[in-house]
């Protein structure tokens, strides 16, 4: 629930948050800036956050402190229209959620068992993306009758945002706290933790940065969208379409990875990711783009919570949080140069080649991934 309505919160502004910065005198160029700066102090704060909940022992702190962060910066941003101020806004947004993250997946790993644990995180990606189908149907009936009152969105935003950190008042945890791991932690603590890290977890986490090199923002797939001609409407709509097919299937997806293995439900989620990439080229009707976004959810559902299950399994109790948040790290840092690179093979080559490459790569990563070890036959040492 709480990541529900935080994505609530979220998910409303997502849309208008281009154009708002727009109306207030960002260039795209600086938009662009503003979002990698972030981004990338979003995924190196998660290793570091992830390492420091782990040494303490202590999660909920860091969910609690993480979550009210991210809900202050929604009325914040519009208070005060100066590009330091909107800089510093949107930093602490996302430094929210690099302080939760490990430590929230950690709870979820706790939570849950070996024969669980793909069901329960598939399930918080489900929660989520309801949240993601919601916030932009609730900005656009905003929008409906307010147009063009982006400032006040923002306002109305921190509303389940603040729902969301009541909510994790409702949490609770052990009160013992773990002394034996003291250690000198230091903001870049991903790159060491990864040096340390069991050859399992190296390899995995390897693959999934390779992956997320390839995997460009979703905005280029509605770009592809508007590209072929479907009105504003019909792109928001094919967006909200796949977070809602997202979260239908994130959950059975999930009790389906526990039962078939978390391994087998991976792969098949990159296969679809790679038929998404390759049919989006040959694309010729709006019911085909429906048919394309709906197997990207699969894919979604597939991939993004069955990977920190798959993390989970191989890594000791006591280290979960900073192996979820190390690799978090990487993926952002993946994924910030992932958009750049296809945006300069889309400027150069256009679009059809920035999606066959992306394909073909991820076709090779596929093989990868069948070299792995499956997670059940893991031998973790605690």
């Amino acid at each position: 629930m709480i990541s529900f309505f935080t994505d609530i919160a979220s998910e409303m502004l997502y849309p208008i948050m281009p154009i708002f910065l727009q109306s207030i005198g960002f260039s795209i160029l600086v938009i662009g800036f503003l979002e990698g700066f972030a981004e990338a102090l979003a995924g190196l704060s998660k290793g570091y956050f992830g390492k420091l909940s782990d040494s303490t022992g202590k999660r909920l702190p860091f969910v609690q402190i993480g979550y009210a962060l991210s809900a202050l910066s929604k009325p914040m941003m519009p208070l005060v229209l100066n590009p330091i101020w909107i800089f510093f806004s949107r930093t602490v947004d996302r430094l929210g959620k690099g302080i939760r993250t490990g430590a929230r997946d950690a709870i979820l790993s706790n939570e849950s068992t070996v024969t669980n644990k793909a069901r329960v995180f598939g399930f918080h990606r489900s929660m989520d993306s309801f949240g993601a189908v919601v916030g932009p149907l609730l900005a656009l009936l905003f929008l409906y009758y307010y147009p063009k009152q982006y400032t006040y969105l923002f306002y109305v935003a921190f509303i389940p945002g603040l729902l969301a950190v009541m909510i994790t008042f409702l949490l609770k945890e052990d009160k013992k706290t773990n002394n034996t791991l003291k250690p000198k932690i230091s903001f870049f603590s991903s790159f060491y933790y990864f040096k340390k890290s069991t050859i399992h977890y190296k390899k995995l986490v390897i693959g999934l940065f390779f992956f997320a090199l390839v995997n460009s923002s979703d905005i280029f797939l509605l770009l592809k969208a508007k590209q072929f001609g479907l009105s504003d409407e019909y792109v928001i709509g094919l967006y909200i379409f796949y977070n809602l097919a997202y979260a239908i299937l994130a959950y059975p997806i999930g009790i389906m990875a526990d039962k078939v293995g978390i391994k087998t439900i991976f792969i098949i989620g990159l296969s679809c990711f790679c038929f998404v990439y390759f049919s989006i080229t040959m694309v010729n009707n709006f019911y085909f783009f429906i048919f394309i976004f709906f197997v990207y959810a699969v894919y979604a559902a597939a991939t993004e919570g069955i990977s920190k299950a798959w993390i989970a399994l191989i890594t000791p109790k006591d280290t979960v949080a900073t192996a979820i948040g190390t690799f978090a790290s990487f993926q952002s840092i993946g994924a910030m140069l992932a958009s750049s690179i296809t945006g300069v093979i889309w400027y150069n080559f256009g679009s059809n080649y920035a999606f066959i490459i992306t394909a073909i790569s991820t076709s090779c990563l596929i093989l990868y991934f069948t070299q792995l070890s499956k997670p059940n036959s893991i031998k973790i040492e605690e």
